[in-house]
């Protein structure tokens, strides 16, 4: 897991800790190109909101990848994903594993 503490360690000058709220992101639009969720998109009330959120702050030509565990009790099933990234404008990409899994999605380039 990545912390503040091994980023500092790490002499990383491009990471940053900011809280947030996931269905508002405090970001400019098209501002970075990737993002990931492990685990914790199924804590979000709004999931929806979120998704539409972080396709929001991706560049053209920017990634999504969300993984989720079998054991997660709170686990958002691929299917469901699926809908939400495809309702905010993201393209599926790769998926790997079925009820654990981590899926790729991309924010067309146009």
């Amino acid at each position: 897991m990545i912390t503040i503490d091994r980023v500092t360690t790490a002499s990383l000058t491009n990471v940053t800790a900011t809280r947030g709220d996931a269905r508002r992101l405090p970001y400019p639009d098209r501002h970075f190109d990737g993002a990931y969720l492990v685990a914790c998109l199924g804590e979000v009330p709004d999931r929806g909101a979120a998704i539409e959120e972080l396709a929001r702050v991706l560049q053209p030509g920017g990634r999504l990848v969300v993984g989720e565990t079998a054991a997660d009790p709170h686990r958002v099933r691929h299917p469901d994903l699926l809908k939400l990234a495809l309702r905010a404008g993201l393209r599926s990409g790769p998926l790997i594993g079925r009820v654990s899994y981590f899926a790729r999605f991309d924010r067309p380039a146009s």
